[in-house]
């Protein structure tokens, strides 16, 4: 029984749900509400939110992290890597946790560096 009611628990226990479909609701409206908050962003663009934060806008910062953190809670909750045992969890999320936010840093140091070279006419923008 208590594991069952593990199953229907979402952000740690703080959240408890009495059937599955309760549940998927929950999750859904917990995944509306980030992405609710990342198109009024998107749409309003405040301007405390405009400023350069490692050669990159703070609003910028703030979509790859919500980005994350729903992509996280999707293979968390919907591909049932919390009831797997710790090992596999580790073996999954720790990879993801380092590697994604490494590839998007390189991503974006590329970017500024293309952009640079671009924006200083060394090479024209021909395309």
């Amino acid at each position: 029984m208590a594991a069952e009611a593990h199953k229907l628990a979402i952000f740690r226990g703080l959240l408890k749900f009495k059937s599955n479909q309760q549940k998927i609701w929950g999750v859904l409206i917990f995944l509306s509400i980030i992405t609710t908050i990342e198109v009024a962003l998107g749409i309003i663009k405040p301007e405390f939110l405009m400023g350069s934060f490692m050669q990159m806008k703070i609003l910028n910062w703030i979509f790859i992290i919500l980005t994350i953190v729903k992509a996280y809670y999707i293979a968390w909750d919907f591909m049932h890597i919390r009831d797997e045992k710790s090992g596999l969890k580790n073996a999954i999320v720790l990879p993801l946790v380092i590697l994604l936010p490494y590839l998007a840093l390189i991503l974006l140091i590329e970017a500024d560096y293309i952009f640079e070279v671009m924006n200083s006419g060394f090479v024209a923008w021909n395309f």
